[in-house]
């Protein structure tokens, strides 16, 4: 057993014979009686330690209020307390040569960031940056996730939000929503507005307007699919065009409800056509060449340029391929249908249906057109001649 022990408490030992104890400095030391007292060099380095370790407390109390004094008269070094409590955290060696361990910190606990603490300072700072970012920024973030919950893939999004940037998102949005609720699907809707990217500039009320009397005349769902690509226009067309192009389909040409829905829907393009020709066109289809309301229909007649039509009927007319029917709807020969007519090719239309040469078509093409000008010539002799006697 060592003769020298040293102790910072004050329990009870079992003393050496012939030893006697002293105090010194707080500190209970036993020494033999036949030896006079002398601290050995390990205990003085033992209180010198510990005297050390009484300085940086007191040195981290007085850094720790020197912050608190300090931070009341300046905001940003109370901040800086706030975010960085883990400076004063003590380090020891572990045993055995291994790696500095973060231990308990020293701060006093007013000083240290909790946990909770923490975790509600980051809620704030998140907070902080979403109450600084550019409210144009939301609006587009907003305009992208709905765009994508439509149906819109990333490709679709980046292009419609590029078409009229001067658009707001959310006129965009309103626009979209509307051909949605028409029972259009995204891609078709795409489409469209690529076609027409002036679409986008329609107030959210026009377009609803234009919707409803779209559903009243029966082009709604699938049938506005083909609508909307064949003509977009009609929805930033003059409410007046429409029901002028209607009435003439309605009272001039006497077409039903269901076969104007159904005309509307397999030519698009009567929206845009003028009235007066539109029902000259009828007229002609109807007395010259003998078809149907119901054959109008179905074969797309009125989609036809008026110039097309006349020239190829009256090519096969004047080669005898071509009969107008009579009352009843009888003809003497066979006329070939409508479709090897107007929907085929000029050089098919020659060789399977007028059985002829282009050099030949084209002669009489520029032969019509010299009657069309002396007909129209003598036409106008006429009109001028009528209002000369009205005159006298």
């Amino acid at each position: 057993m060592s003769l020298w022990d040293s102790r910072l408490g004050g329990t009870e030992e079992l003393c050496h014979p012939g030893v006697r104890r002293n105090q010194t400095g707080g500190r209970t030391l036993w020494a033999r009686k036949d030896r006079p007292f002398r601290c050995p060099s390990s205990v003085r380095r033992l209180g010198s330690m510990a005297a050390l370790g009484r300085q940086v407390l007191d040195w981290h109390r007085l850094r720790a209020l020197s912050w608190a004094c300090l931070a009341r008269h300046t905001p940003h070094l109370r901040e800086q307390q706030r975010m960085s409590p883990s400076l004063f955290c003590k380090l020891t060696t572990a045993p055995n040569g291994e790696s500095l361990q973060e231990l308990s910190c020293v701060k006093p606990k007013k000083y240290v960031q909790e946990p909770e603490h923490r975790t509600s300072l980051v809620q704030c700072l998140h907070e902080e940056q979403r109450t600084c970012v550019d409210p144009k920024s939301l609006e587009l973030e907003k305009a992208i996730t709905s765009l994508q919950d439509m149906g819109f893939d990333e490709a679709h999004i980046n292009n419609l939000l590029s078409m009229q940037p001067s658009v707001h998102p959310q006129q965009l949005l309103d626009i979209i929503s509307e051909f949605l609720l028409l029972g259009l699907h995204p891609e078709p809707v795409f489409m469209a507005l690529k076609k027409s990217p002036h679409l986008l500039k329609l107030s959210p009320t026009q377009m609803k307007r234009r919707s409803s009397y779209l559903r009243k005349l029966g082009l709604g769902g699938g049938k506005l699919k083909r609508v909307l690509h064949g003509c977009p226009e009609v929805f930033t067309m003059r409410q007046r065009d429409i029901d002028n192009v209607v009435k003439v389909l309605k009272e001039k040409c006497l077409f039903t409800v269901q076969q104007i829905t159904e005309l509307l829907n397999r030519c698009p393009r009567v929206f845009q056509a003028d009235p007066s020709e539109l029902e000259y066109k009828f007229q002609y289809a109807y007395f010259r060449m003998g078809l149907t309301h119901l054959d109008i229909v179905r074969t797309d007649f009125l989609q036809y340029p008026l110039t097309k039509i006349k020239q190829r009927h009256m090519y096969l007319e004047r080669l005898g391929r071509y009969q107008t029917p009579d009352k009843k709807g009888q003809t003497q020969i066979p006329n070939p249908l409508l479709m090897d007519i107007l929907r085929v090719s000029e050089a098919e239309f020659l060789v399977r249906t007028a059985c002829s040469s282009a050099e030949e078509f084209e002669v009489f093409k520029k032969l019509l057109d010299r009657e069309e000008e002396e007909s129209e010539s003598h036409a106008s002799e006429e009109e001028e001649e009528e209002e000369e006697e009205e005159d006298e």
